[in-house]
């Protein structure tokens, strides 16, 4: 085990740093400091590990003395974790854990002291208690924050992390990704704390924190990628889904890559087994099928084309994993026969890809040796890769191109030279391509002989040449190249998809069709990748590709939306039944008007009955989201003026509270009756008290509801059904179950994300406020940052008496006498770090809300004059928007017609722009030299006012 020459001058260099620990190295044996010097001549990632941490240095020894460690992993793990009472100590712990194994691993690797099966099983099994215990100990703390999840029969709920790729087949490789899926088995509500929230909320927050643990890039690096993409719907899909709608998925909607992930789905920790094999059972006729399915050889094929356009478009050179007869064309061989016969042979359902090569040998299925010369290949590329990566612990399969790190890996793998490796790896690498031709085969694309330009464009989307032919000669489109490989990537990505041949034959209807109406648009550019996008999210149910293909006008205006907005066109893809409403373009550009929308929906949730409330819930995301599309749509054809399109949105969301409000009671009435006080009067003696956007008729396309909730039901109230309880309490879980009618996510989504943290004494203070309560804390305990937040706040529900109530408190506080210069300079700092927190700045750019001169130092202006000047003009208090706000001003005469007029149309100019990037999927920021006579106007004026 010696270095060569020119490679140890590298391992001097690195260990100069560690040899001054010369105390921790006194006790290493002189055959183990032999093998420090060439680990450390072969792995930067073992120097920096032992540079940085000195109880490993003196622990080392004794952790190479033994043979084997993954069977202590958890229990050591959790030890260490027990001692963890807050996120950052056991972020330090798990990163610290993971670092120290992982340079055993790596010393291992590199010293050839073990086999590549035991490496890969440390790797895995590592991975899986880093996961299972971060588990256990955030699963902890999150029952303590929000109780325990149980189902109806009240049995705690577990969360189930099912492992897929190298992490289920337990063969992960060193510096890996981990793809996980998160489910639990039934839902049901948290019990044994304060307030209950729904199981999916409970999972999804501890779904979120388990990913913070692994994945955060901390002080001391990170444990793992977390890759959470193969989950149902992928990234736009909730992180965590219960058993049933799961299997409904994988049933109704799940693709033929889907079936090849799943095959090596494995969950993570032994305690999971028993839960786990009731999802297994429930999964398995999707991943395997009874019958020898020979249908996967083309879609097979397909994914082989993919690979080839995949290595070809990425360039990538010199790749073991993704190059031609590197180690994903030898999973592939192994998926084809798990998926062909896996259903009649249950040796060809191992997740591991060694024991399913040993199933492919006794069963015969690969000719001259086939098999062998996998294994073999497999063994050497894996134990290479693994060496690669482990030289600096970065995720790579690209082969070197630095001559020292050549002869590092060479060295590693036991050769003299990099040429003889080389050689190695190209005869591994031919012989597992050879056997994946002959066993794939090719892909022979139909054609049709058709001619027209635009049918040329589908039947020839695999020939580059031809196509941006056709594109430039023919159509005369812009950038032929771009838009080729667009349309190129479209027809490969078809492949991953199960159309049938009904759904195939319309799609080769359509497309031409579809290339007709995009490339007579002007901007064509913008509107291929939208569509196509679009179009890959549809294309499995037939239903819409057949009304696109029989309605021009629909697909007319599909063309130009898209075209327009990126916004709409995601919008069509994640809710197709939005489809409908193209149909008629009489309807598509005329919004609903103002003082319609709350019996417009009415009406449309009239034909669900009441007690559906599962129904109930995904009609009032389906009605948001047909009226948010009439909006954007008369926005993008300038029917609509940025205020009335946030008058839209606003009285939409107004109308969507309401009928929020009459569910949550609804269904609370049913079960524990109606507070008893409210016997003599109408209503509810329950309101919501608006803030910010939608306290100020300013809502956005994807803003949020910052919203309070209120009551006035007496102490000594209670409720009369069967399940008498406090009507204060009867309050507090009306609340809580609006919210959940407001988050929880069903196929069309959520509703609005709801934040109640501007309630008095913030996420600590009730959920709900009884109103006198809600009066003291305005008088006597908030800050002068939430009278600010009062100045933008109105009711958007209640009862007359919770309305008076309201308006008395709001202008009372608001018109107290202040200190103008405590007042300013409490105003000043708020804004001041307001900034410093969400400023994110970008080089060279303008950030429209948060950066100087800008659409907050407006809103804070308008804050400031309302609490400066009220006591003094108490009509200023009338209006929670900033345009009127302003007109107050001028008719109070707080500030000139002129300034106010200006600073208005600044902020209006502001947020057409901020409206328009929405549209545009773009973030709130423009380029420096726009906007500049506005913003020096801005803050001219915040600098007599408040400089």
């Amino acid at each position: 085990m010696l270095l060569p020459e020119s490679l140890a001058p590298i391992s001097q260099s690195a260990l100069e740093s560690i040899r001054q620990s010369a105390d921790a190295l006194k006790h290493w044996p002189e055959s183990l400091l032999t093998q420090l010097d060439y680990v450390a001549g072969l792995s930067q990632f073992v120097v920096d590990v032992l540079n940085t941490d000195e109880h490993l240095l003196q622990v080392l020894p004794e952790m190479l003395q033994e043979t084997s460690r993954h069977s202590a992993y958890r229990k050591r793990l959790a030890i260490l974790l027990s001692d963890c009472h807050d996120e950052m100590s056991g972020h330090r712990v798990l990163r610290q854990f993971r670092n120290r194994e992982m340079v055993y691993i790596a010393w291992r690797d590199f010293t050839g002291s073990w086999s590549l099966e035991e490496s890969l099983e440390h790797l895995s099994q590592l991975a899986e208690a880093m996961i299972f215990e971060t588990y256990q100990w955030q699963y902890k703390a999150c029952c303590d924050l929000w109780g325990t999840p149980c189902n109806d029969q009240g049995d705690a709920q577990p969360m189930l992390i099912i492992g897929m790729g190298k992490l289920g087949g337990g063969e992960l490789n060193f510096s890996s990704d981990i793809d996980l899926i998160f489910t639990y088995p039934e839902n049901g509500e948290t019990q044994g704390a304060r307030r209950s929230i729904a199981n999916a909320q409970f999972f999804t927050r501890l779904g979120q924190r388990i990913i913070k643990a692994l994945d955060q890039q901390t002080y001391d690096g990170f444990c793992y990628r977390v890759d959470m993409r193969l989950r149902p719907f992928g990234d736009s899909g909730p992180l965590v889904m219960s058993y049933a709608a799961l299997e409904d998925y994988y049933q109704e909607q799940g693709r033929d890559w889907e079936r090849y992930a799943m095959v090596k789905a494995r969950v993570m920790g032994s305690e999971m087994y028993p839960e786990y094999q009731e999802l297994r059972q429930m999964l398995r006729p999707f991943v395997f099928r009874r019958y020898i399915d020979f249908s996967a050889i083309q879609s097979l094929r397909r994914m082989k084309s993919m690979i080839s356009s995949e290595v070809r478009r990425r360039g990538l050179v010199n790749n073991i994993k993704l190059g031609a007869g590197g180690i994903r064309e030898i999973e592939f061989i192994a998926q084809v026969f798990q998926l062909i016969r896996g259903g009649r042979e249950p040796g060809l359902r191992h997740r591991s890809l060694l024991l399913t090569l040993d199933a492919i040998e006794e069963l015969d299925l690969l000719e001259d040796g086939g098999t062998q010369h996998l294994r073999d290949a497999y063994k050497f590329l894996r134990r290479l890769e693994n060496l690669l990566q482990a030289m600096a612990d970065k995720q790579t399969q690209t082969l070197p191109e630095s001559s020292v790190e050549q002869l590092q890996l060479a060295t590693a793998m036991g050769y003299h030279d990099w040429q003889g490796l080389l050689a190695d790896v190209h005869t591994h690498m031919d012989a597992v391509h050879q056997v994946f031709n002959g066993l794939i085969g090719d892909d022979e694309e139909e054609s049709s002989d058709v001619a027209k330009h635009f049918h040329e464009l589908w039947d020839m989307a695999e020939k580059q040449d031809v196509m941006e032919h056709v594109l430039s000669e023919d159509i005369g489109a812009e950038e032929p190249q771009v838009m080729a490989n667009t349309i190129i990537q479209f027809k490969h990505d078809l492949a991953k998809k199960t159309l049938g041949p009904r759904g195939r034959e319309v799609l080769n209807r359509l497309m031409p069709k579809v290339f007709a109406a995009i490339y007579s648009h002007p901007d064509a550019q913008f509107g291929l990748p939208r569509v196509l996008h679009l179009l890959q999210k549809i294309v499995t149910r037939t239903t819409y590709l057949e009304l696109l293909d029989e309605h021009a006008a629909a697909l007319t205006q599909l063309v130009r939306l898209c075209t327009a907005s990126p916004m709409i066109s995601e919008q069509l893809g994640r809710y197709p039944i939005l489809l409908d409403e193209l149909i008629d373009p009489q309807q598509l550009y005329n919004p609903i008007p103002l003082e319609s929308y709350q019996t417009e929906l009415r009406d449309f949730l009239a034909r669900i009955p009441e007690d559906d409330m599962e129904q109930q819930m995904e009609a009032l995301r389906q009605f948001k989201q047909i009226c948010i599309l009439r909006i954007a749509a008369a926005d993008i054809a300038g029917v609509l003026p940025v205020m009335k399109v946030s008058d839209h949105l606003t009285y939409l969301a107004e109308a969507i509270v309401e009928s929020v409000v009459n569910q949550a009671w609804l269904q609370m009435a049913e079960k524990y009756g109606e507070p008893n006080h409210l016997k003599d009067r109408e209503g509810k003696g329950f309101a919501v008290i608006g803030y910010g956007k939608v306290g100020g008729w300013e809502l956005g396309y994807n803003s949020d509801l910052d919203i309070v909730f209120m009551h006035d039901c007496p102490v000594s109230a209670y409720t009369d059904g069967k399940k008498e309880i406090d009507g204060r309490q009867f309050y507090l879980r009306l609340a809580q179950r609006i919210i959940h009618i407001f988050s929880t996510r069903t196929a069309s989504g959520i509703l609005y994300e709801v934040d109640t943290r501007l309630r008095p004494s913030g996420a600590s203070g009730l959920l709900v406020s009884p109103a006198e309560a809600f009066d003291e804390y305005q008088h006597t305990e908030a800050w002068t940052w939430e009278h600010q937040a009062l100045v933008r706040a109105r009711m958007i529900y209640g009862d007359e008496p919770l309305q008076q109530s309201f308006a008395q408190t709001r202008h009372n506080v608001l018109t107290l006498e202040r200190d103008e210069n405590k007042l300013k300079q409490e105003v000043v700092d708020m804004r001041i770090k307001m900034r410093d927190h969400l400023g994110g700045k970008k080089a060279d750019r303008f950030m429209l809300k948060q950066d100087p001169g800008g659409i907050t130092d407006v809103e804070f202006l308008a804050q400031y004059l309302v609490l400066r000047y009220s006591h003094e003009k108490p009509k200023l208090t009338r209006w929670s928007d900033n345009v009127r706000i302003f007109e107050s001003m001028i008719a109070q005469g707080v500030m000139d017609e002129e300034q106010a007029m200006a600073i208005t149309h600044a902020y209006t100019e502001m947020r057409d722009q901020i409206h328009h990037r929405n549209l545009l999927n773009l973030d709130a920021d423009v380029a420096l030299d726009k906007f500049v006579v506005e913003r020096e106007l801005v803050s001219k004026i915040w600098q007599q006012w408040l400089g």
